[in-house]
């Protein structure tokens, strides 16, 4: 496989051999995202299919949307029919699609909002049809705007514990499902928020630096709660969603334990490492205007000073070939913490090790676990 910048020349071997011309973003979101994707819900199958002549970035979002409807289809047909737990995987896959179809496709902003719009509603038909069901929680924040949450409890357990699972810089809480999945099945409940500059946040608020903010928002409403143990919370956070449990748990008490997925400790050092299609989306997401804005606002967003400050154990997850963060960052993170921190590194790990989610996410509900259920 060879490529080249703006163009991308790539060969495919697969019993038989073809070129395709690709862009750059195309080639980065492929190169970079791939375990991503088949990890957290896109079928393999389809992600060949769709990426397998894509050749520019202004297709990307319509490919993938296409994919999404023929889902999205599938599980209306097994709606109609009473096959309630069919309909459900149908959407939620429908919704993945979607999602990854926009997750970086910001130049046509009514692509990219019809797409977001598809992954919120489709994930929300599927909520009464998984197993267990979920429900869609509205919490208050600031100026009337609610943070929008999904909450998953486990089928036989009288009021769980409750892991909040908090999104990265490009992801949602729809595409948490499969993290969920490992905490229901050890006896936690989970809420899967969108905070400010996510998902459905992203379009009217930016990205804030101190996340304990909307998350002790979250936590006020948790106490009022009484089919959740709100004694025994912990969050979970993804990519820039770490440094945000992290960031949390150095303020309030109330957290139990955190586990952040392969996280950065001073983000401004990392702008001009990241992907263009990373940095594209730090400038969106900040609400900057351009990427010296970008790298203003990011200059807040660091943990020096923090990690000996924490107040709950942390567990922090890193694969040692992260090509957005650097594996010695979270080395450094967990030699600060003055014991508080545990590291566990992979090193055959990508970023958030999508390429061994088998090594990592039974492993971490099990640290979860231990800190919740039996602390």
């Amino acid at each position: 496989m060879h490529w080249s910048n703006p163009l991308c020349i790539v060969t495919i071997n697969e019993g038989d051999t073809w070129s395709v011309a690709r862009d750059v973003r195309v080639q980065t979101a492929i190169e970079n995202w791939y375990p991503r994707f088949v990890a957290n819900g896109v079928d393999i199958n389809d992600f060949q299919r769709i990426t397998a002549e894509l050749e520019s970035w202004d297709q990307w979002c319509a490919a993938w949307s296409g994919w999404g409807a023929m889902h999205e289809a599938l599980g209306r047909e097994a709606e109609d029919v009473g096959w309630l737990r069919s309909a459900a995987e149908h959407y939620r896959h429908a919704a993945m699609l979607y999602h990854f179809g926009k997750f970086m496709f910001f130049h046509a902003p009514e692509e990219h909002r019809a797409a977001h719009e598809r992954t919120v509603g489709l994930y929300e038909r599927a909520l009464p049809y998984f197993d267990p069901p979920a429900e869609r929680l509205e919490i208050p924040y600031e100026g009337g705007i609610t943070i929008p949450g999904i909450l998953r409890k486990p089928a036989h357990v009288i009021k769980p514990p409750l892991v909040i699972l908090i999104p990265g810089l490009d992801s949602v809480k729809e595409e948490l499902h499969a993290y969920g999945d490992d905490f229901l099945a050890r006896g936690m409940a989970v809420l899967a928020i969108d905070g400010p500059g996510q998902g459905e946040l992203e379009f009217d608020l930016p990205m804030r630096f101190d996340y304990e903010v909307p998350l002790g928002c979250v936590l006020d409403y948790l106490a009022g709660r009484r089919d959740v143990d709100c004694r025994q919370v912990g969050a979970m956070g993804v990519s820039f969603g770490g440094y945000y449990a992290l960031r949390s748990a150095s303020h309030d008490p109330r957290l139990s334990a955190v586990i952040a997925l392969a996280t950065g400790y001073r983000f401004i050092d990392y702008f001009d490492r990241v992907p263009i299609l990373t940095r594209e989306a730090l400038i969106k997401r900040l609400h900057a205007v351009d990427e010296d804005e970008a790298r203003d606002k990011l200059e807040r967003f660091d943990l020096h000073g923090r990690m000996d400050r924490l107040l709950a154990p942390a567990l922090v997850v890193m694969g040692r070939k992260d090509r957005l963060f650097p594996a010695e960052a979270a080395e450094q993170m967990v030699a600060d913490s003055d014991g508080r921190a545990t590291l566990v590194m992979y090193d055959d790990g990508n970023h958030v090790c999508n390429n061994i989610p088998y090594k990592y996410r039974p492993m971490q509900a099990d640290w979860m676990s231990q800190h919740l259920c039996m602390g």
